[in-house]
This record gives structure tokens, sequence and C-alpha cells, in this order.
């Protein structure tokens, strides 16, 4: 069975569809693929609901084989959903939070991973911190799982958001610890060589070394080097397929391309995306 990667879908549905079914069309007399979108499955584009309502499907009629890790724009969602959070000018979330099945769909969203580790590779949304091996990423992933599925989980939702603390300490606890970890998994972009996490630059794939930050995964000595990371998050990057990481947000909702790697060959297949939203003026939840 053969593993894919797809970058953030944000609620583009064709494109989504499009993609899933050239990935079955090549495997079509192979083992049923195993598939993992990268988070932010939904908010930005131009249906929303029908994306989030295929992903879920597809997940819950494969066994296992096919999930999705969450990213910030999903629990955007959630909080928007339990009245934590205001909906902004640019979220196109409106159909979700007024469907008939709602409910089922927000358990669902809940109910997902904010890291898999599979086939020498740890997939998450946004980033891994330097001082996390792949094994503690997804443990302390699982500590953010148990409170979004917990019957306090509201209550998570309204302490997760905020910039502090920035930087990871073993000692941290509760809401504290939660936080960190939740900004790192599915908002880090740069951080500094001790894993100090910068929120502010959000537009650029470079950063001036004199403000001591860089791209998470050009820490020197990170530990999580000994696997591939694959994530998303980053449209201002774009596609990269290195040995050492490979990232998937090749800006789909602003007319670039969805983009599926397959973690078995490093082989690439994309779709197409007409432009739905204008980069100018583009806003980033959290």
């Amino acid at each position: 069975m053969r593993t894919y990667a797809i970058g953030d879908l944000q609620g583009c549905h064709a494109e989504t569809v499009a993609l899933v079914e050239r990935i079955l069309e090549r495997e079509h007399g192979n083992a049923p693929p195993a598939i993992l979108f990268c988070g932010d499955l939904i908010n930005r584009g131009p249906d929303s609901l029908s994306t989030l309502r295929y992903v879920q499907a597809l997940a819950q009629g494969s066994g296992g084989r096919i999930d999705a890790v969450l990213g910030n724009h999903d629990l955007h969602l959630l909080a928007v959903a339990n009245g934590i959070r205001p909906e902004s000018g640019s979220d196109t979330l409106d159909t979700i939070l007024a469907a008939p099945d709602r409910d089922a769909l927000l358990h669902w969203l809940r109910e997902r991973p904010l890291a898999l580790f599979t086939k020498g590779h740890l997939l998450v949304h946004g980033g891994v911190l330097p001082q996390w091996s792949a094994a503690q990423a997804v443990a302390l992933a699982g500590e953010v799982e148990t409170a979004l599925r917990s019957p306090d989980w509201a209550g998570f939702l309204a302490e997760m958001y905020g910039n502090q603390p920035d930087r990871w300490d073993d000692d941290l606890r509760g809401a504290a610890r939660l936080r960190c970890i939740v900004n790192a998994l599915t908002r880090m972009r740069f951080c500094s060589a001790d894993g100090e996490m910068d929120f502010k630059l959000k537009e650029s794939a470079t950063v001036d070394s004199a403000t001591g930050l860089m791209p998470w995964f050009e820490v020197p000595g990170r530990r999580t080097q000994d696997v591939s990371v694959v994530f998303g998050h980053w449209s201002a990057l774009g596609l990269r397929i290195t040995p050492q990481y490979i990232a998937l947000d090749s800006g789909c909702v602003w007319g670039g391309q969805l983009s599926a790697v397959c973690l078995d060959d490093r082989s690439l297949l994309q779709v197409e995306c007409p432009e739905f939203q204008r980069a100018k003026g583009k806003a980033e939840h959290r």
C-alpha cells in the first residue's frame, strides 16, 4: 500500500476531488492507497462544506487508510462554532455552521490527530520545535488530542489562543503547555535557534538573519533530522521536496496548485487551481 500526503485544501472542493481521483486512477490495480491530508481542510475557499463532507466520507469509509491532521483553520472553525472566536471577513464557514450535519462534522473534525507518523515521515500542519523528536511530537500531540476529545473540549478551546509561552519547556503544565504544543504544530513558521517561536512573519519564505530567526526546519541540530517532516501551512514557501522535509502548501486557494506527494518514492501529482482569493491583503487566523 502506497501513501500519499496532500497539502492544504482550504475549501477547494473541486480540486480536492480531482486530485484524489488522480491518485486512485494511478493506483488502480494496486492495493488501495493511504491518503493523508496536512490540515486546513476548510476556510477561504469556495466550498468548505462540501470539502469537509468529502474528506470525512473518504476517511470513514477507508478503514483507517485516509486521515487528516488538524490545521489552524480547522481549529478556528471549532472555536467559531462554540462562540469562542468571531468569524472574520475572509471566512467561508457559514455553510458548515448552518449545515444539518454540522454537529457530526464538528465531532469528526475534533477527533482528528495533530500529528501522524508513517513510513519514516512525521506529518503535521505547521512545524515541529527543534527540541522535539518525532516520538515526542506525536506524544505531545496526543495530549492536545485528549483535550479535544474530552467532555470539556470547548473549555480547552477557550484557553487555546495566545502567543505565550513562545518556547517549549518540559515543565510547562495545564493550558500553557497545550497552547505551546498547538502553536508549534499548527502555526509555527519561523523560530530562533533555541526554539523561540515567531508569529508575526506570515507572508514570506525568508527572514533577515539579523533577527536571529530562521525557518523551523533549518534550525541546526533539530531532533527531527532523522525523519522526513511533511507539513503545509506555508503557501509563501511553496512546494519543496527534500530528504529532510516536504512542504506541501502550494497555494491552491490563491490560484496555485493542490499538491500530493507519494511518500514511498517522492513522486508528485498536482492539479491547477483557479484563483479564488486575492493574495493581496490576505489574513491568517492565529
